[in-house]
C-alpha cells in the first residue's frame, strides 16, 4: 500500500474514533475502553483495522459494518477525472460500456458522472447508470441503494423518475422482497393508468413495471398458497400486458426487448399450468422443444433471447415440482432443467439465475432423499463453492440454504 493511501486510511479511521468520542460524550480513554484497546495506540499504523476493531466501531457509532469499512477504505475522495470530460461524454461511454457486458467499467464511469454532474437530473441519470451497472454484478442490494439515491434527487424528469422506480420495483423482486417489489411496481403502473406513457423511457418503464408486478404475483404462488389461485390469475394478466408492451418495443426499438417478452411467455406458461387451463406435460414439452433453440448456450448473443431460454428452464422447474407426481420424471426433468438454466446462468454470469438453479437443485435433492430414503452426498467442487459463495453473499435469503449445500456434500479437491 502506498504512504498516501495508508495515511488518508489512518486519517478516515481517526475522524471516526473523534466521531464516536462525540456521539456517545466519551473521551479517548473512555472510547479505547469500550472497544477494547490500549488509548495511546487506538489507530494502527497502516490505517487498516482489523475486524474486531471495525465491528466494535459500528456498534460504538450506530452503523453497519459495511458503512464503517466503506468509509475506512474510500471515504469521499473525488475521483481523478480529466479536466475536460463532459457529463454527456461519460454517459455515451456508460451506454457502450452497458451494451458490451461491461459491468465493472460502467460503475466506473457511473461513479465519474455522478462527480461533474451538476443537476439533480444528471444526478438521477448518473444514479440509474451506476444501478444498471450494480445489477449487471449481480450486487442486488447496490442496485436498490443506487435507484434509491436517484429517486431522492428533485426535481427530475418523470420518465426517469418512473424508471427508476421500476428499477427499485425489479431489484426488490430479485432479493425476493416481494411484497416492496409489488407496491413499488403498482406505483408505476397507476401512475400511466392516469398519464400513458409518451416516450421511449416512459414506454419502458412501464413495460418493466408490468413485468415486475407479474413476475413478483407468479412467486406470490408459493409464498401466499392460501390466495395461490388468484396471484396466478393476476400475475398471468399482468404478464400479458408487460409481453403486449415488450413485443411493440421489440419491433420499433430494438430485438431485445422481444426477448424479454420471450420471459414473460414462459410465466404466462407456468401460471397456466397453475390455473389448470394447460396440462402439465404439455407445458413441460413445450418447454424442452423450446431448447432447440439453445442447444449451445455459448455460440448465442449474450443478451436478453439466451437470458429468456433460462428463465424458461426455471419455469419448468417449477411445474414439475407442483404438478408431476412421478418421483423418477422429477428427476429426470429437473435435471435437465437446471443444467439448461446453469449453462445459461455461466454464460450470462449471472447471479438471480444462479440463486434458482442452486435453490431447484437443492429442492430436487430433497424429494429425491424422500424417495429412495437415502442421503446421497453432493458432490462439490471448488468452482461450485465460489459460485454458492458468490450466491450467498448477494442473497441474504438464500444463505441458510447454501450452509446446507455445502454441509451436505463431499468437497473435491482440484
Amino acid at each position: 500500500m502506498s504512504q498516501t493511501l495508508q495515511a488518508n486510511r489512518k486519517g478516515r479511521l481517526e475522524q471516526l474514533f473523534d466521531l464516536a468520542q462525540a456521539y456517545r460524550g466519551w473521551n479517548r480513554r473512555e472510547l479505547a475502553q469500550k472497544i477494547g484497546r490500549d488509548p495511546t495506540k487506538l489507530c494502527p499504523e497502516s490505517g487498516n483495522p482489523k475486524f474486531d476493531l471495525v465491528l466494535e466501531l459500528s456498534e460504538v457509532l450506530d452503523w453497519s459494518i459495511e458503512e464503517v469499512a466503506h468509509w475506512i477504505w474510500n471515504g469521499d475522495e473525488p475521483i481523478d477525472i480529466p479536466m475536460d470530460t463532459s457529463f454527456e461524454l461519460l454517459d455515451e461511454k456508460a451506454q457502450d460500456a452497458h451494451r458490451n457486458g461491461e459491468y465493472e467499467r460502467l460503475v466506473k464511469i457511473a461513479e465519474m458522472q455522478l462527480q461533474v454532474a451538476t443537476m439533480p437530473d444528471e444526478r438521477a441519470r448518473a444514479y440509474n447508470r451506476l444501478a444498471g451497472g450494480w445489477d449487471g454484478l449481480g450486487r442486488f442490494n447496490r442496485v436498490l441503494s443506487a435507484a434509491q439515491n436517484g429517486l431522492r434527487e428533485y426535481p427530475i424528469d418523470a420518465g426517469l423518475r418512473l424508471l427508476l422506480q421500476s428499477t427499485t420495483a425489479n431489484a426488490h423482486y430479485t432479493l425476493w422482497q416481494l411484497d416492496e417489489a409489488h407496491g413499488m411496481a403498482k406505483r408505476v403502473i397507476d401512475y400511466f393508468e392516469k398519464l400513458p406513457p409518451e416516450n421511449e423511457r416512459e414506454n419502458v418503464a412501464s413495460a418493466h413495471a408490468w413485468y415486475v408486478l407479474g413476475h413478483t404475483l407468479r412467486r406470490m404462488i408459493d409464498v401466499d398458497p392460501e390466495q395461490a389461485a388468484q396471484h396466478a390469475s393476476n400475475a398471468k394478466a399482468a404478464l400479458e400486458e408487460s409481453a403486449k408492451q415488450y413485443e411493440v418495443l421489440g419491433k420499433e426499438v430494438h430485438d431485445s426487448y422481444s426477448g424479454i417478452a420471450h420471459t414473460c411467455f414462459g410465466g404466462i406458461l407456468e401460471c397456466d399450468v397453475y390455473l389448470g387451463k394447460v396440462d402439465a406435460r404439455e407445458a413441460i414439452a413445450r418447454i424442452l422443444d423450446d431448447f432447440n433453440d439453445v442447444v449451445e448456450p455459448d455460440a448465442m448473443d449474450k443478451g436478453d433471447w439466451l437470458e429468456s431460454y433460462g428463465w424458461w428452464s426455471i419455469f419448468g422447474c417449477n411445474i414439475t415440482l407442483r404438478h408431476i407426481a412421478d418421483e423418477k420424471d422429477i428427476q429426470r426433468y429437473m435435471a435437465l432443467f437446471t443444467n439448461k438454466a446453469d449453462e445459461i446462468a455461466n454464460c450470462l454470469n449471472h447471479w438471480s439465475m444462479r440463486e434458482r438453479v442452486f435453490s431447484m437443485q437443492f429442492e430436487g435433492r430433497k424429494r429425491l432423499v424422500g424417495w429412495t430414503g437415502q442421503d446421497i452426498p453432493v458432490v462439490i467442487d471448488q468452482e461450485d463453492i465460489r459460485l454458492i459463495t458468490g450466491t450467498m453473499g448477494r442473497f441474504p435469503q438464500f444463505r441458510d440454504m447454501g450452509w446446507s449445500i455445502l454441509n451436505c456434500g463431499n468437497i473435491v479437491q482440484d
